[in-house]
């Protein structure tokens, strides 16, 4: 019998040659099992390795779609007119910010620097990061102790650490029902049991924290305060109270992801509300830049040296060197201007979506740089999906970021941030047009 990353193979190279083409269905999986001569399980495992690359999309039961390609790594290796458009992905990058990063990081290259980067480091890497950080993590009045600042390689590092310090295999988290997609993988390594917490146009409910906590005890909770990925919401000022209450009422540890909180810089974290039992996660992934990042965890005291464990263990400690390079763009004030001016960008991207979706069902922050649209009735997700794949637009369905076994709304999530702003006016024309159609006049069938 195949392998079935051999047969994933084949349909890679008939993607890349073009015999299968965006948008196009696969066959249901017990045909193709049938026509390939291969188990029904197998097929299974086909068609989850095709999504895995980011080939195909889809669920069992309702179809599986050749998605569109990613553009290139150097843009200019395509034609512009021809590339795909991303509105998947959404990390943040500015024309200007390189310039201004060339400035800031050019002291880096003398010898003195470079024998500092080269040093072994611990999770509470130096002083000098640390009260960088702090400043950098400043929000709504509220500023961490730089003391209590731990660091990682990365957002997805600290959130890893979190998750392995407050639970082990087998044992309870609770997330929003719908959530960032890394968080179910992670969880999944570590042998975690993600429970979904009912939300609302306010965020995580309160009352479904104590309802799942008192049903089988949860070790933690993981929430999104600030832009909340996929569904842009912003907690407001009563419901984090609201929640802070809760989780000092059940004693109750959360994990609160700050990664988009610098979009909304006017508000403090869940942390100021609740210090004993709220540990921030935030990184420079979105900040900065994802090539240049650094991850932050502000673990409540009595967690501090069971993170710190968890980093060293996982491997997730930070370099040195990156705590160099973002000691310098924290300090300088590098940093605080980008950022000024990717809240200025995400705004001005808001705008230009809120003019091209108008008339429909679209919920975001207006500082975000996304989008969760509730499409019309006669879409699915998965169908408008590969309706916009061939396209070339590329967009994320709801089932990428669902919490357990329960059936997926018929949305799709826009990341605004990659497109230059007359290609994302366009793509967003264009799927606007798609969405007043019906799968069929699309040519999904």
């Amino acid at each position: 019998m195949d392998d079935f990353r051999l047969i994933a193979d084949r349909l890679a190279a008939d993607i890349s040659e073009g015999r299968l083409r965006p948008g196009d269905r696969l066959p249901p999986q017990r045909r193709f099992a049938r026509e390939h001569r291969i188990a029904a399980s197998t097929a299974t495992r086909v068609y989850g390795e095709l999504v895995r690359r980011g080939l195909a999309v889809g669920e069992v039961g309702r179809g599986t779609f050749i998605r569109a390609a990613r553009p290139p790594a150097d843009p200019a290796l395509a034609e512009p007119a021809a590339a795909p458009i991303d509105l998947e992905l959404n990390f943040p990058l500015l024309p200007e910010q390189g310039e201004l990063l060339a400035k800031s990081l050019g002291g880096l290259i003398r010898a003195d620097a470079l024998g500092s980067g080269l040093q072994p480091t611990t999770p509470s890497g130096t002083a000098a990061v640390r009260e960088a950080a702090a400043t950098a993590l400043r929000r709504g009045g509220w500023t961490p102790d730089p003391g209590r600042i731990l660091l990682a390689g990365n957002g997805r590092q600290a959130i890893s650490a979190a998750f392995s310090a407050l639970a082990g295999i087998g044992e309870r988290i609770g997330v929003e029902a719908l959530t960032y997609p890394v968080v179910k993988a992670i969880a999944a390594r570590l042998g975690i049991t993600l429970v979904p917490i009912e939300v609302d146009e306010d965020g995580m409910r309160p009352d479904a924290v104590r309802a799942a906590h008192r049903a089988t005890p949860l070790r933690a909770i993981y929430v999104q305060t600030a832009v909340q990925n996929p569904l842009g919401m912003t907690m407001p000022a009563g419901r984090r109270q609201e929640l802070a209450d809760v989780l000092t009422e059940l004693d109750l540890p959360a994990i609160e992801d700050g990664v988009n909180g610098f979009l909304r810089a006017d508000l403090p974290p869940l942390l100021a509300l609740a210090p004993d039992h709220v540990m921030l996660v935030d990184s420079l992934s979105k900040r900065l830049a994802p090539g240049m990042s650094l991850g932050f965890l502000v673990p409540p005291p009595q967690f501090a040296e069971r993170v710190a464990a968890a980093l060293r263990s996982g491997g997730w400690t930070a370099l040195r060197f990156a705590m160099e390079v973002a000691t310098r763009c924290m300090a300088d004030g590098t940093l605080a201007e980008i950022e000024a001016a990717k809240r200025r960008d995400a705004r001005a991207r808001q705008e230009v979506r809120a003019d091209c979706l108008a008339g429909f069902t679209v919920r975001a922050d207006p500082g975000s740089y996304h989008c969760w649209w509730e499409l019309p009735e006669q879409w699915r997700a998965e169908t408008f999906v590969a309706a916009a794949a061939r396209r070339g637009i590329a967009v994320s369905p709801a089932a990428a970021f669902t919490v357990g076994a329960g059936h997926a709304p018929s949305a799709v999530r826009l990341a605004l941030s990659c497109p230059p702003p007359d290609r994302l006016r366009a793509a967003l024309e264009q799927l606007a047009g798609l969405a007043r159609g019906t799968a069929e006049e699309a040519g999904i069938e």
